[in-house]
């Protein structure tokens, strides 16, 4: 959640809290408010037991990061400098799994991929995906293969004509041919 998003959430049960002093029962304030009556007797379930401080924002929720900002700063150093610096010389990619790599031997800190890719997007970047090509493939050689030999071996598909784009409705038993299954359905009853 956003830090606004954690202000408005705050300020609307402050406004619960408010609303329950003057004896509004849970199902008017979750009206009001905009809210879904389960918040609302849950909010004023914690009124009861503790008060207007009871809904105060305990802060954001999730574990704390493992990494001080002093660490961060350097992440993104470390991060602003590239992967070949730091010996991935195969391309110029920060994938999840080398940041975790990176965190691990300059912080000695463990971090999952998901847990990566957060402290990442909190940095400012994104990670990436490496593309999987053979390092001798020729770009000529696959170029040229595609325009001669490529429409050469593929298959025709079908023809335009041999589809059709409308809905399927079950024919009429006066069509079907006597010999046909169901055909004695044309007759009335």
């Amino acid at each position: 959640m956003t830090p606004a998003g954690r202000q408005r959430r705050e300020s609307v049960r402050l406004q619960a809290a408010e609303l329950f002093e003057q004896k509004i029962k849970p199902a008017e304030v979750a009206r009001r408010l905009r809210v879904s009556r389960k918040s609302a007797y849950q909010w004023h379930q914690m009124w009861r037991d503790g008060g207007g401080r009871a809904l105060a924002s305990r802060g954001p929720s999730g574990s704390r990061c493992r990494l001080s900002p002093l660490c961060l700063e350097k992440l993104a150093a470390y991060l602003e400098q590239g992967p070949a610096a730091h010996g991935w010389v195969e391309d110029q990619v920060w994938t999840a799994a080398r940041v975790a790599t990176l965190i691990g031997r300059k912080f000695h800190v463990s971090y999952s991929v998901s847990g990566t890719t957060r402290l990442m997007h909190r940095l400012g970047f994104s990670p990436q995906v490496p593309a999987r090509r053979v390092a001798e493939r020729d770009e000529q050689a696959v170029k040229a293969w595609k325009e001669a030999t490529w429409s050469e071996v593929k298959e025709p598909g079908r023809p335009a004509g041999a589809t059709s784009a409308s809905r399927t409705r079950q024919a009429s038993p006066a069509g079907r041919p006597e010999d046909a299954p169901g055909a004695d359905a044309a007759a009335p009853r």
